[in-house]
């Protein structure tokens, strides 16, 4: 295997089928099939509907990659996996594909895990991460804060959510305000024309002592304050919904992340998953760490939602490492921690 190796991921957590191609830390390729689409008019993402999509587009997918790297299947030194967590079904597919690609090509394969992969794609677009540096993922099924001394082996959590991820507390309120799913590029763009400050909607669990988040009572009360507009009569606007609701949720996503910061006394915040997207989140989190004096991390918004590269990028970083490949035992783990970085 060359130095530089040349890693194939596949990522088929949730709704998209991701798969991306690597060598060290430069991208060749990040090809997705989505069936968002097809979960639309559900308000949210039905696990069988998933897996059936996955099933579907993996064969083109990765050969859509391939092509668009310019490569051959007998290129690929490595395969790696999205092995957990996510949805069981969905997590199935991959990692059966997964481990036909790796056994048909005599390669070896890397289960990883989906979180870890979040931190470690920032590499492709920023360079090597510092050691150590603080992560904070957020996405549909994650609000997440971890301490990384190590991508490829060392992770460890600081505070997560105890009840709703910011993306789910995101596509709730959507629902409520009339916005189409998934609900968080369309809450951005609705708050754009409205005012964070309109309406003081609370902001859990900010002063308690934790590392935790917690969204499910801002979402309440989002609710409750729509019920009671409509039920008196008043027009409901909803651009100052969306910043109101959007502001509380940026404000206790970016003080909490620098209290890690400060905590752990680490300047370097790395923010990733599919709310970094985010253009609230992105512009206040890079104002407040140019007032505490830390680097932020933030990749592209292609690169926060789910995709194949970051698998492939923490592939990379485990072949790099010399860590041991995965058996074609490996299980798909639904549940799976963060602390384990890979199966």
């Amino acid at each position: 295997m060359a130095d530089e190796p040349l890693v194939l991921g596949i990522e088929t957590s949730c709704d998209e089928t991701g798969i991306g191609i690597v060598r060290g830390h430069t991208l060749l390729a990040n090809t997705i099939a989505s069936s968002m689409d097809e979960h639309a008019r559900f308000g949210g993402v039905v696990p069988e509907v998933a897996s059936r999509a996955h099933l579907e587009a993996m064969t083109p997918t990765v050969e859509a990659a391939l092509a668009e790297a310019g490569l051959r299947f007998s290129d690929i030194d490595a395969i790696a996996v999205t092995a957990g967590p996510g949805l069981a079904g969905a997590l199935l597919v991959g990692v059966a594909a997964a481990k036909s690609y790796a056994l048909g090509l005599g390669v070896p394969l890397y289960g990883v895990n989906h979180l870890a992969a979040h931190v470690a794609v920032d590499q492709l677009e920023h360079g090597p991460l510092p050691r150590p540096c603080i992560a904070m993922l957020v996405s549909g099924g994650h609000s997440s804060l971890l301490l990384v001394p190590d991508v490829a082996e060392d992770v460890i959590s600081l505070g997560s959510t105890v009840d709703d991820a910011a993306g789910e507390a995101f596509d709730k309120v959507a629902r409520v305000l009339g916005l189409p799913f998934p609900g968080g590029p369309h809450i951005d763009r609705a708050a754009r024309e409205g005012s964070g400050e309109a309406i003081a909607f609370p902001r859990g669990k900010l002063d308690d002592g934790t590392l935790d988040f917690s969204f499910s009572g801002l979402k309440t009360a989002v609710a409750r304050w729509v019920e009671a507009r409509e039920a008196s009569g008043e027009a409901v606007h909803v651009p100052d919904v969306a910043a109101s609701f959007q502001e509380a949720v940026v404000d206790v996503l970016t003080r909490k992340a620098l209290q890690a910061c400060r905590k752990y006394e680490v300047h370097d915040l790395l923010i990733g998953g599919g709310v970094a997207a985010n253009s609230r989140l992105r512009a206040l989190a890079q104002e407040r760490c140019e007032a505490a004096g830390v680097r932020l991390r933030v990749p592209r918004p292609g690169l926060c939602t789910d995709n194949g590269a970051m698998v492939a990028a923490l592939g990379s970083d485990l072949v790099a490492a010399g860590i041991t490949p995965s058996t074609l035992e490996i299980p798909a783990d639904s549940s799976l921690p963060i602390t384990t970085v890979h199966v």
